[in-house]
C-alpha cells in the first residue's frame, strides 16, 4: 500500500487502488472477516498473503496438510519427552521413594506394635579377676611377671573396646551404646575368659 504526500500532508490509501472482481458471497465473508481485525480490506488481504508466503502455504489444500504435519510432528516430540519424564519419575519412585517409605513404615510398625518399647537384655560382662591384687606371702617372680603381663594385655584390650564404643541416638527410642567390633574379635574375647 502506497502513501502519497499532498501539500506536505501524508494521506493514507490515496492512489494505487485496483478493482478485483469476486463473488458477492465471498466479498460479504471477506468484509465481515476484515471487521474482526479492525483493519482495512487492503491491510487484511496483505496480511493474509504475507502469512501464506512466510509459511510456504498453499491455500488450496496443501497448506493445511503442512500445518497438520508440523503439529503432528510436535505432538510426537512432546509425547517422547513426556515418556522420558514419566520414566525418570518411575525410576525415582522405584529406587528411592518406595524403599525409603517401606523402611520408615517397618520402623514405625515395630515401634508401635505392642504399644511398648522392646526390652533389651543387659550384656553380661565377665567379672574382673581381682585375686592377683591380694597380697601373698611368696610369689615366684615368673608368676608375678606373667600375672602383670596378663593384666596389662587385659587392660589394653579393655581400652580398645572402650575406644570402639559409640553412642547411638535413634530417631525413636532411647539412646544406647554400640561397640564397633567384628564377630571374630567378639568370639576371641568370649573364649579367652
Amino acid at each position: 500500500m502506497e502513501k502519497q504526500s499532498t501539500n506536505g500532508k501524508i494521506k493514507k490509501g490515496t492512489g494505487g487502488y485496483s478493482n478485483i472482481t469476486v463473488k458477492k458471497e465471498t466479498a460479504t465473508r471477506f468484509r465481515s472477516y476484515s471487521k474482526r481485525f479492525n483493519k482495512s480490506h487492503s491491510e487484511v488481504l496483505e496480511g493474509m498473503i504475507q502469512y501464506f508466503k512466510e509459511n510456504n502455504l498453499d491455500p488450496f489444500g496443501e497448506g493445511t496438510k503442512v500445518i497438520l504435519d508440523s503439529i503432528k510432528k510436535l505432538e510426537r516430540q512432546m509425547m517422547k519427552k513426556f515418556d522420558r519424564l514419566i520414566a525418570i519419575i518411575k525410576n525415582m519412585e522405584k529406587t528411592s521413594i518406595r524403599p525409603t517409605y517401606e523402611m520408615v513404615l517397618i520402623l514405625y510398625e515395630a515401634y508401635v506394635k505392642d504399644g511398648r518399647k522392646p526390652k533389651r537384655e543387659p550384656i553380661k560382662i565377665q567379672e574382673e579377676r581381682m585375686d592377683f591384687l591380694e597380697s601373698r606371702n611368696t610369689v615366684p617372680k615368673v608368676e608375678h611377671e606373667r600375672i602383670l603381663h596378663e593384666f596389662e594385655s587385659y587392660k589394653k584390650r579393655c581400652n580398645e573396646i572402650i575406644d570402639n564404643v559409640e553412642k547411638v541416638e535413634p530417631m525413636m527410642g532411647k539412646p544406647y551404646l554400640k561397640i564397633n567390633m567384628g564377630m571374630g574379635d567378639y568370639e576371641s574375647i568370649k573364649y579367652q575368659h
